[in-house]
């Protein structure tokens, strides 16, 4: 099911960082975020609307300054948006329900996929692996 709120709900909600990242389409300064250095087992959740959004088993270390994954939990969980900001042509990344911008898609990432989702760590929450 979709999540729609308002700005003022979302702005309730959120802190002014994960307001601007996921609403406003902002982006974190590198090696800024949480979940960039991090390394336990368990399940990202979209801050906003709490979907599960990506699995650590697919986190990598792209030496980027954000968290990377070689793919999403499902390709239900994400949708894709063309986006040429700042002069350049990137492929967005977002949550499929509650459209908060999490991050960018990029074509040099590790196999099996080569995809390198390039998430903002306010954008994430995590959650442990009950083992």
């Amino acid at each position: 099911m979709k999540v729609e709120k308002t700005e003022a709900q979302w702005r309730e909600q959120l802190t002014d960082e994960q307001f601007r990242v996921c609403r406003q389409s902002g982006t974190e300064t590198p090696f800024s975020g949480e979940y960039a250095v991090f390394d336990r087992n368990g399940v990202y959740h979209c801050v906003c609307c709490d979907q599960v959004l990506f699995d650590s088993k697919t986190k990598f270390d792209a030496g980027c300054g954000w968290p990377s994954f070689w793919q999403a939990v499902n390709q239900e969980a994400v949708v894709y948006l063309e986006d040429h900001s700042h002069g350049m042509q990137r492929t967005e990344v977002r949550c499929s329900r509650c459209d908060a911008h999490l991050g960018h898609v990029f074509p040099d990432g590790p196999e099996p996929t080569g995809h390198r989702y390039c998430m903002n760590s306010v954008a994430l929450s995590f959650r442990d692996s009950e083992e």
